[in-house]
């Protein structure tokens, strides 16, 4: 079986109870709201990660405020002549604020549109855990950085 590791780095914006969000589509063509970011580039610093994923996703230059923590997942995902991938997302979620920028689409990557999402109706959304994750880290805010009660996806 093929292992694989993505490390990847999010933001978790917060501005007047309201939350940011990307919607991507994930293999069956299904919108899910996730946290803004991605995958890390070989070489490439998660704090510079972060900060390029947010623009290029949602147009927002933004300021990192602090590392709230890390979350991991793991599934296995069929792939052709019936193998197997073990995949495991390795996730730094920062905190963040929004310093310039306009709203708007990403153009022709894995999300469609952004948007912000007030607090109380993130649980109602269509959502992948990751987003469950950050919010818990960014609520709780553990000394440890990691969060036992987050969803995993």
């Amino acid at each position: 079986m093929r292992r694989k590791l993505r490390v990847a780095a999010y933001a978790m914006c917060v501005r007047d109870d309201k939350l940011l969000l990307a919607r991507w589509i994930d293999g069956d063509g299904v919108p899910e709201w996730t946290l803004p970011g991605g995958g890390m580039e070989h070489g490439e610093d998660p704090y510079d990660t972060v900060r390029r994923e947010v623009d290029e996703e949602t147009g927002y230059d933004i300021e990192v405020t602090g590392l709230l923590g890390v979350d991991t997942n793991r599934r296995r995902f069929p792939r052709r002549f019936g193998r197997t991938v073990d995949h495991q997302g390795l996730r730094l979620i920062y905190e963040a604020r929004i310093t310039g920028g306009e709203l708007r689409p990403e153009v022709g990557g894995s999300t469609d549109m952004a948007a912000w999402h007030p607090l109380e109706e993130v649980a109602g959304l269509n959502r992948v855990g990751l987003v469950d994750a950050g919010l818990a880290l960014w609520r709780e805010r553990p000394a440890s950085g990691h969060v036992t009660s987050a969803v995993r996806e």
